[in-house]
């Protein structure tokens, strides 16, 4: 569902108009690529959009998701699937700031790259389906209402125990022993080591929002604390998970 890239190879070029690119010419140049796309591809995509932000990839510190495919409705069948790309252009800013970079290059690459993501959702229905679930659980734990606590295992895997559903990113960790409330972990954000005070200890999981990020998502970055599963969980009831927004701060202050 998502483009990412890190710094620029030697190959890539600096765009003939020179320095980074405004967000205005951007949104330009990708609106004449659009029109380069036979109508045959894009079907059911109902926009291209570019959004300002940058969206930082949760574990390394030079690659950014540059554009990505989210689907939007549709009623069983694949062929009617509609879709929204989203291009970040904060992502492209970026990285033309680390090194040489062709932005039209690599826009054109974005968009067919999320053609593609397109085309693909129409034809597995049942990862269509699964993600769906997904963001309708993740409405649900943002408007506090009871949700199932592994419901991100259903969106997209971004690297392992780490997942995106909408524009938030589930970073999971497993806990072997009890952790008493007050007591600090770390957690890892874009190539960044960070500390997190747990607020308290419960029988279920830990939903934990992390503020104060350097390079945050653009939703919200959160720590999935989940108890180790025992052989009594299966005659228990599944306890329900607690969120709780936490302040990070960096190893060195």
């Amino acid at each position: 569902m998502e483009r990412r890239m890190s710094i620029p190879h030697s190959e890539f070029r600096i765009p003939h108009w020179g320095g980074v690119v405004q967000l205005g010419e951007f949104r330009s140049l990708v609106a004449r690529l659009q029109r380069e796309i036979p109508a045959e591809f894009t079907g059911g995509v109902v926009a291209v959009d570019v959004s300002p932000k940058a969206l930082p990839d949760p574990v390394h510190g030079d690659v950014y998701t540059l554009g990505e495919c989210v689907p939007l409705e549709w009623s069983g069948s694949g062929a009617d699937l509609h879709s929204r790309i989203i291009f970040y252009y904060g992502s492209f800013a970026c990285l033309a700031r680390l090194g040489d970079f062709a932005w039209r290059e690599e826009a054109w690459e974005t968009l067919t790259h999320e053609l593609r993501h397109h085309l693909e959702w129409r034809a597995h229905l049942d990862r269509l389906e699964a993600y769906d679930w997904a963001a309708g659980e993740n409405f649900k734990r943002h408007e506090g209402q009871p949700f199932d606590p592994v419901f991100y295992r259903s969106g997209e895997e971004l690297a392992p125990g780490i997942y995106k559903v909408d524009d938030d990113v589930f970073m999971e960790r497993t806990t072997w022993s009890v952790q008493r409330g007050g007591e600090e972990v770390e957690a890892a954000w874009h190539g960044r080591r960070y500390r997190v005070s747990v607020p308290h200890a419960g029988p279920g999981p830990l939903f934990l929002t992390l503020a104060g990020l350097v390079d945050p998502p653009p939703g919200d970055a959160i720590l999935v604390m989940r108890p180790a599963p025992r052989l009594l969980d299966l005659f228990r009831r599944r306890p329900a998970p607690v969120q709780e927004v936490v302040e990070v701060t960096l190893p060195d202050g």
